[in-house]
């Protein structure tokens, strides 16, 4: 049951294990297009630029979105992009699997955020695998993943 108490750990989890979550998934993309020979720039939030970090962006709102933007990358096929895109959700699953295992091994002792950050981590994971188009040619992780392996690199957003 959610009560006052819980407050604290929400607003907590909301502003501090979200993001991370966030930029977790973006790191994904970022390993597989560097591994790939392309340039990444990714953006945590929205609004006002807070700072610049290399191609990281963090902006204002920095709890609410993320993306990022892919330039050609040297080895370029479908398989290539379609990893790109994977990248971020592997990520993503990978930290659930680490902290799953360093609880139940004893690494880690069982805390409310870890839980809350495993949450985050499959819900973020799941949205992003969901097929569906955001509008000005910005798929979702599933859409471009469908898009590459049915069509091939010709209606991928990287080209």
């Amino acid at each position: 049951m959610f009560g006052w108490s819980d407050v604290p750990t929400a607003i907590w989890a909301f502003f501090v294990i979200l993001p991370l979550v966030s930029l977790i998934h973006e790191l994904g993309h970022y390993l597989f297009t560097r591994l790939f020979g392309g340039k990444i720039k990714f953006c945590l939030g929205r609004g006002k630029i807070l700072f610049k970090l290399g191609g990281i962006e963090v902006r204002r709102v920095y709890f609410l979105d993320s993306w990022c933007q892919i330039d050609k990358l040297s080895v370029s096929n479908k398989w290539s992009h379609t990893i790109v895109y994977l990248g971020g959700p592997l990520f993503n699953i990978a930290t659930v699997i680490i902290i799953n295992s360093s609880i139940h091994m004893g690494l880690l002792e069982p805390h409310i955020l870890f839980y809350q950050f495993v949450y985050f981590s499959l819900y973020f994971t799941f949205f992003s695998l969901l097929p569906v188009d955001y509008g000005d040619g910005n798929p979702s992780d599933g859409k471009a993943i469908y898009d590459v392996i049915k069509h091939g690199t010709a209606r991928d957003p990287l080209q």
